[in-house]
């Protein structure tokens, strides 16, 4: 096994990660970014970047321990729970400092008509009602909502995978998108409600603006809790600190 070098890990996918590995490799920081490889044409940040799952805990474990590095910062999505999992998990087996780069979730603002599920199955039935539904909570997840008969609109970067809704219409596109085209989008499709994760961030957000325009509701699925005993970031600004202290 070779020394421990001042090699950061960033477990990544998300605009966070992209500025923190940006920021890092500005500063001269080794950072290796590692994508989870499920979008086809991903947005890559600077320096060395991984494609491809690493096998669960016990994969993330081996692995850092045939390729030590000094710290391990999990910018995930706030809904990558498995590997968030893994990766408190292998951290803890291997003794390799690790930190939580989550952003906060969203806050309703007056007007919104938000209603709060725990799961994609409670959030289906919760739209099982309603004539036409935009989902939005990603490609992979769309399975919960097989069983709905109601029109569904669905957006993604690629095409999303079964099972699906039998009245599903797709459109393929890669955000952000103004309130302006979310507005127009709803209205086009007649769409009575809209489902989302609490992903929180800028980038999404202009879909909540545009239901609260329309007067629509919005079902909201809860984030999962963060593993207990990880330190839990809401800014780059603080995991570059961090981990510029980590790496020496």
């Amino acid at each position: 096994m070779s020394a421990v070098t001042g090699r950061v890990l960033v477990l990544g996918g998300t605009g966070e990660a992209r500025r923190l590995a940006t920021v890092l490799a500005g500063e001269g920081v080794d950072v290796l970014s590692s994508l989870a490889g499920r979008v086809a044409d991903p947005l890559l940040p600077p320096g060395e970047v991984r494609v491809g799952g690493f096998g669960g805990a016990a994969g993330l474990t081996a692995w850092l321990q045939a390729h030590p590095v000094r710290a391990v910062v999990d910018a995930t999505h706030p809904f990558a729970a498995t590997m968030t999992a893994s990766a408190a998990a292998a951290a803890e087996l291997t003794g390799v400092p690790l930190l939580r780069l989550q952003r906060p979730g969203w806050t309703a603002e007056p007007g919104d008509d938000w209603r709060w599920v725990e799961s994609l199955e409670e959030a289906a039935a919760a739209v099982a009602g309603f004539g036409s539904v935009f989902l939005t909570t990603g490609r992979k997840s769309l399975g919960a909502f097989a069983g709905l008969s109601a029109r569904c609109l669905v957006r993604s970067v690629d095409p999303p995978e079964p099972p699906l809704p039998a009245r599903t219409e797709v459109v393929l596109a890669r955000g952000p998108f103004t309130v302006e085209e979310e507005v127009a989008l709803m209205r086009e499709h007649g769409i009575e409600a809209v489902v989302t994760k609490d992903s929180g961030g800028a980038m999404t957000a202009a879909k909540l603006t545009a239901a609260r325009t329309l007067g629509l509701p919005v079902v909201v699925v809860r984030r999962p809790p963060a593993p207990a005993g990880v330190r839990v970031v809401a800014t780059v600004e603080e995991a570059v600190d961090w981990a510029r202290a980590q790496a020496g």
